[in-house]
This record gives C-alpha cells, sequence and structure tokens, in this order.
C-alpha cells in the first residue's frame, strides 16, 4: 500500500543532533518523518515523543513517500561516505524540486560536490551550518544553509520558526550558494578555537598567576559575562566552576588537561593558507590542543624540571579581563577576514553584517560585541578589515599595551598563553609600517632569484640581483 504523503518535513539520522531538531521542527507545528538505519531506535524515538507530530518509517521508500511535495529533507549524519552513500540511496526516490540538507560539520568543497551533481538530477542541495550544540538544537540555534536562492524560499518557513531568536529576527539567513553554508559554519568554528583557548589561558593566569579559587573564579567570570566580553562561553565557563561532585570536590580540577577536536580547526586554518590570509590567533589555539593531546610526553618534560609555585603575576584581574577581550575580538576579526576573503574569491556575495546578526543567537561564539561587528560592516560593507573599525581602534588602542604586559608577564612566570601572544603579535604587525620580511625577500632572490619590488615603488616592476656574485644587477 502506497504511504500517504502527509508530513511537512523529513529528517535522517537521530543522533543527538538530529533528535532534537526533530522535536524543535514538530513543536513548531510541522509534522515530521523520520528515518533511522536503527528502526528499533526510530519507532522508540516516536513512541516517546509522540506519533501525533512524528513518523519513523523503516524503509527509506515509504521515509519519502511519506512527504509533501516539494520535499524538505534534513539529513543529520556523521560527514564523509556515509552522506555521499544516504545521497545515493535518497535522490531517485526524489522528484525535480526537492531540497536535500547536509547539516553535518562538511569539508565545503565536498558539499559544492554534491551540489552540483544533485543540481543534474533537478534536486536542490543544501549545506547547512548548525551551531549551538545539543540545547540549541532543541531549542533554537544558529543556522547557515547555502545553495540556491528558490530552494531557500522553501525552506525559510522551517528554518526561521526553529532557529534562535534576537531582537534583530530569527538566527538564520540565506548564506550564499554552494558551498558557502558549510564554509561559513567552518570559520565560526576555527572562531571558537580561538576564543576558547584564550579563555582558558585567562584562568591559568588568573589561577595560577594570580592565586583565584574556584570559587572567585566563577564569580570573576560572572562578573565578566556582564560586562563587554558578555557571552555564551564567558556563561559557560562561570558555571564550570562552580560545579562540584558530591565529595565536594571541584569537577573542574578531575578534569584531565587533554583537548579533542573534530577537524574544522584545521579545515579552517588549511583554507585560509589557500587564500593567503593570516590566522595567528586560530593556529595557536590548534597548537595548544594537540600539545595538550601529548599528555604523557609533557609529564616527561615536567618531571626533568624543579617544581616551583610561578611567581605571582605583576598584573590585575582588570588586566587579564583587558587582554582577553582583545584576543577575542583579533580571532573574530581574522575569521571575519577569512570570510570576506571567500566571498571575493568564490564570489559568494556573503552579507558579513547578517553573519554577525545571526551569530547572536543560538551558537557558540554569540558574543555582544557581534553587536560592534555587524555595526561596523553595516556602515562600512567592503571593510577591509575589522580592526580599521572604529569601535575596534578604540579596543586596539586602549588595551594593546596591556595585552603585551600580560604576555611578557606570563611569560617570566612560565605560564603558556599562546593564544594571547599570538594575537598581540599579529596586532603589532598589522600596526607595523614595515616590516623585516625585506630580508627574507631579500634571501629568497639571492638563493633562488624570487625578485623583489623596491620600498620605493611598491606597485612598481619585480627585479633580480647577485647578491652573491659580482654585485651586478641581473
Amino acid at each position: 500500500m502506497a504511504t500517504q504523503a502527509s508530513a511537512d518535513f523529513g529528517l535522517i539520522g537521530l543522533g543527538v543532533m538530529g533528535s532534537n531538531l526533530a522535536l524543535n521542527v514538530a513543536d513548531h507545528g510541522f509534522r515530521v518523518a523520520l528515518w533511522d538505519r536503527r528502526p528499533e531506535h526510530g519507532q522508540e524515538f516516536v513512541r516517546r515523543h509522540g506519533p501525533a507530530r512524528l513518523e519513523y518509517h523503516a524503509e527509506l521508500r515509504d521515509f519519502v513517500a511519506a512527504l509533501k511535495p516539494p520535499r524538505r529533507i534534513l539529513i543529520m549524519i556523521t560527514a564523509g561516505p556515509a552522506v555521499d552513500e544516504v545521497l545515493e540511496a535518497l535522490a531517485p526516490l526524489c522528484a525535480a524540486g526537492d531540497v536535500l540538507i547536509d547539516g553535518g560539520n562538511t569539508w565545503h568543497e565536498d558539499t559544492l560536490r554534491r551540489e552540483q551533481r544533485l543540481r543534474a538530477r533537478g534536486l536542490s542541495f543544501f549545506g547547512m551550518g548548525v551551531s549551538g550544540g545539543e540545547e540549541g538544537a532543541r531549542r533554537g540555534p544558529s543556522l547557515m544553509p547555502g545553495g540556491d536562492p528558490q530552494g531557500y524560499r522553501s525552506l525559510a518557513p522551517v528554518l526561521e520558526a526553529i532557529a534562535a531568536r534576537t531582537a534583530d529576527g530569527p538566527c538564520v539567513t540565506h548564506v550564499g550558494p554552494g558551498g558557502a553554508g558549510h564554509y561559513v559554519k567552518m570559520v565560526h568554528n576555527g572562531i571558537e578555537y580561538a576564543d576558547m583557548q584564550a579563555i582558558a589561558e585567562a584562568y591559568d593566569l588568573l589561577h595560577r598567576g594570580l592565586g583565584l579559587d574556584n570559587g572567585r573564579l566563577a564569580a570573576t567570570f560572572g562578573a565578566w559575562n556582564q560586562g563587554p566580553l558578555e557571552s555564551f562561553l564567558i556563561e559557560i565557563t562561570a558555571k564550570i566552576f562552580a560545579v562540584r561532585e558530591p565529595d565536594g570536590g571541584a569537577l573542574i580540577d578531575r578534569v584531565l588537561d587533554k583537548a579533542g577536536q573534530k577537524g574544522t580547526g584545521k579545515w579552517t586554518l588549511q583554507a585560509a593558507l589557500d587564500l593567503g590570509v593570516a590566522m595567528p590567533s586560530i593556529a595557536a589555539a590548534l597548537d595548544a590542543r594537540v600539545l595538550s593531546s601529548q599528555h604523557a610526553l609533557r609529564q616527561r618534560f615536567a618531571a626533568g624540571r624543579p617544581a616551583a609555585t610561578p611567581p605571582r603575576l605583576p598584573v590585575s584581574v582588570q588586566d587579564v579581563h583587558d587582554a582577553l577581550l582583545l584576543s577575542k575580538a583579533a580571532a573574530y576579526a581574522q575569521g571575519f577576514e577569512l570570510l570576506a576573503r571567500a566571498s571575493s574569491e568564490y564570489r559568494w556575495n556573503l552579507q558579513l553584517s547578517e553573519l554577525a546578526r545571526i551569530w547572536k543567537g543560538g551558537c557558540i561564539i554569540r558574543a555582544r560585541f557581534l553587536d560592534e561587528i555587524r555595526r561596523a560592516y553595516v556602515e562600512q560593507p567592503a571593510l577591509e578589515h575589522l580592526a580599521l573599525a572604529p569601535h575596534f581602534r578604540g579596543l586596539l588602542s586602549a588595551h594593546l599595551a596591556t595585552l603585551g604586559r600580560v604576555v611578557a608577564a606570563a611569560a617570566q612566570a612560565g605560564i603558556p598563553v599562546p593564544a594571547f601572544a599570538a594575537s598581540h603579535q599579529t596586532l603589532l604587525a598589522l600596526l607595523s609600517p614595515r616590516l623585516p620580511q625585506n630580508l627574507v625577500q631579500a634571501q629568497r632572490d639571492a638563493f633562488g632569484a624570487h625578485t623583489f619590488q623596491r620600498a620605493t615603488a611598491p606597485d612598481g616592476p619585480f627585479e633580480h640581483y647577485d647578491w652573491l656574485g659580482s654585485g651586478a644587477r641581473a
């Protein structure tokens, strides 16, 4: 018997994110058809949460037939070959005009390849970044869909209903074509890496360098969350320091200092290298996670070093606050510079002010100063770098010297602060009208005839000089 088309939206994959998104969609009045490779799991999910709004189909063909055309199907499974397998099975069952969405963290070039292949079948394919974790998926995530405009018109009623909302509207926008949605989510995650690392360094400075215990740390981060540092990550950091186990011990002190990663930080750096964009803060954060994973090696190094308590840092809690604020701003600036470069290179026409808007709610890097980022790009859509906007120039002027003092004090005390240091050095380089790379270029010309341009004519012709021979110009 043919399955009657009764569902408004389809979802494939009932893991943590998929399950919560399915419930979110259903909560907003849409009947949701579900498919998962584990029939018993899907059936139990529907039984537990209500067949009045959810329906599970063990056969993919029945799942597709249950959806009203044009069909809208969100795939929430592990990125990689599994997505291709599902699409290969799904596409022949769909009809022209149907919209398929990959909501995982997928490499944007894979998304572009899939979009082109499915477009030839008359299907609309979207790569959509989903940020906010388990709670965001359930109550309102930030959504970054990339695909054709007509397909977005079909998706908009559902996506705008389930997205987080701020005073400026739902935290979703049509990002752009092809792989733009997954690219934007990738950069979001890169910024997240740097933001988290900078917060961790602030914690280390306050705890080891200034002697704040967990109670004072909770209070300090809680207070910081009422000011310019207000953000989701600062908020949860304050709560983490307050968590106690049944015996009264602070759980944070019992967490092994090894941080994992799933690859999006690495992808961000790869994409930045491809476009010639420097991202030192994000690179420092990635390196810090790699070094943390070498736990046994670090213990061997530390065993040969005399145990010592770091000297009290000659900086204040307010100094660490200001250094963190500027380091976070530097990370966001690097991320938005990459988005601007990608938009130009791939002709995506990304609206950077809109990206700042949809990151204000639901997502992991939501923060108060995204309002300032949005304002900067509304006032200057072609802004070359956030550090040139008035608000961020003010942050530089007010806090660069403090960031430098904090980095120097940490070095003297033996406390590593790679993200703080990378942000500081990057900002110093941006503020330097002349850098020593004139010597690097001279070296390249001396050993490899790579040529150089003269400082008096930066847009002038390239020259080669016989640096190691007679001295005659070649």
